[in-house]
């Protein structure tokens, strides 16, 4: 069996909502980066609970290994950022705003355009909450992305999900004051 089929299906089966065996991939992968790409190459998995703990692994090694992810960040963009799938888009605005700094600029447009169509597409609360928290981060320092940022906190304060409401009318006291 090779790593990759080992990985998968170690983040396989059992309740979607728990771990499962994620610790001990992210053990794998910090005693050998070379297994990075192995997990990597698990988002094509086919099961969606394993894609789930492909990112769960990956904000731990990121946490852990900062650097080790950044020659991964087109990847992450471009192919990750395609799965129509809510654990990957919010682990992607979390790890975003971790590599905010380390992005190209190419990189970072990239990643914003992404981050803008979840949050005007998306109805998960998670996806929002994330893409709300790192958009707004962004935002401080970027006053045309404050422009387009502002109309979807208005609306996104309406919610009637209280964490979605709560986090956009923070962000909109945050930048705007109001």
């Amino acid at each position: 069996m090779s790593h990759t089929s080992s990985f998968e299906s170690m983040l396989a089966g059992g309740h979607p909502n728990s771990l499962g065996r994620t610790v001990e991939v992210v053990d794998s992968v910090l005693d050998d980066q070379g297994r990075l790409r192995e997990l990597l190459d698990c988002y094509r998995s086919a099961d969606a609970v394993v894609r789930l703990r492909v990112s769960n692994a990956l904000k731990r090694i990121q946490s852990a290994q900062h650097v080790w992810l950044v020659p991964y960040l087109d990847e992450l963009i471009d192919d990750v950022g395609q799965l129509d799938q809510p654990s990957a888009q919010w682990t992607l605005a979390q790890l975003f705003d971790r590599y905010r700094n380390e992005l190209t600029a190419h990189q970072r447009g990239r990643a914003l355009a992404l981050m803008q169509r979840n949050l005007t597409t998306y109805d998960d609360w998670i996806v929002l909450n994330h893409t709300i928290e790192t958009l707004s981060n962004w935002a401080l320092d970027e006053p045309r992305l404050r422009q387009w940022l502002r109309p979807h906190l208005e609306r996104l304060a309406t919610e009637p999900r209280k964490s979605v409401a709560g986090r956009a009318t923070k962000k909109l006291r945050l930048l705007y004051g109001s």
